[in-house]
């Protein structure tokens, strides 16, 4: 999981070193190559019967494709727009939207503490999106606000389907996301702009930043417990913005690091305080 993490976390600072692609370009050949990649490891892991899940799923399956096609569209849409701790730490609201959705449609309960951790987290939000109002780059972090709500609702609907005796396997359905995120930006990438050593980035995040972690982190779903998952996934924020200060010169504002904390702080505290009652 912690490899995982680190996979994850070279989108930013590849992104930095890309020399003529950009906006919508960049998103879709990211989802293309990635597409490539799950053609060959979908097999690898599941069989070539995982194709036949794919033509047979359920709308709870499509509509979970549609959800990581918009986590890949707007993942990358967002690191054009604004800093890479921007994205990543608006990115780790994750657990606490999926807590109020789930709330909202399926009648999950929320203990005391997350709605205190929703809280801390939001100020940490908020005081992030202060700063990025008087730096003009507010749209960038609404558009990375998209990632964690699309996830979310992923979360959500999986949940749900389960509870109905439907098996939803996150994994094809990434495959599917990576294909409508392809067609979708597709219209807006043309006319092409991308260098060969463009294409070569941008064909090592499909594979490694995306196709084989995604793969890997559904994995270590089934050994590690969820508060586990949860704060090993936190390194990806670490290991990106050290990623992004190291290798492309891109040191984070000090309104970021003090909202990030926040952020981190309220989600560390929720899990490790959840995880010790659970045990």
């Amino acid at each position: 999981m912690v490899a995982v993490t680190l996979m994850w976390s070279i989108a930013g600072v590849t992104t930095r070193h890309l020399e003529q692609a950009r906006g919508f370009e960049i998103t879709f050949w990211r989802s293309f190559f990635t597409v490539l990649s799950l053609l060959v490891i979908l097999p690898f892991f599941q069989g070539r019967e995982v194709f036949s899940r794919i033509r047979h799923g359920r709308g709870a399956f499509w509509l979970s494709g549609l959800c990581w096609s918009v986590m890949f569209t707007a993942f990358m849409m967002a690191l054009t727009m604004t800093s890479v701790a921007n994205v990543l730490v608006t990115m780790s609201l994750g657990p606490f939207l999926t807590a109020l959705i789930a709330r909202i449609f399926i009648g999950h309960r929320i203990p005391v503490r997350t709605w205190v951790a929703i809280a801390v987290a939001g100020g940490g939000i908020a005081w992030m999106y202060v700063a990025d109002v008087s730096a003009g780059s507010l749209a960038g972090t609404l558009v990375a606000l998209c990632v964690p709500l699309a996830a979310a609702i992923n979360w959500t609907v999986t949940q749900r389907s389960h509870a109905r005796g439907e098996n939803v396997d996150l994994v094809p359905s990434v495959l599917v996301g990576a294909v409508i995120s392809s067609l979708v930006t597709l219209p807006l990438a043309i006319p092409f702009q991308a260098s060969v050593h463009d294409l070569g980035l941008l064909g090592l995040l499909g594979l490694v930043q995306l196709a084989i972690p995604c793969a890997l982190s559904v994995v270590c779903a089934r050994v590690l417990e969820a508060p586990e998952v949860s704060l090993l996934a936190l390194l990806e924020v670490i290991f990106g913005i050290l990623l992004a200060w190291a290798g492309a010169g891109e040191v984070p504002g000090t309104n970021v690091l003090t909202g990030g904390l926040l952020v981190m702080g309220a989600l560390v505290a929720n899990e490790v305080v959840g995880w010790r009652r659970r045990a």
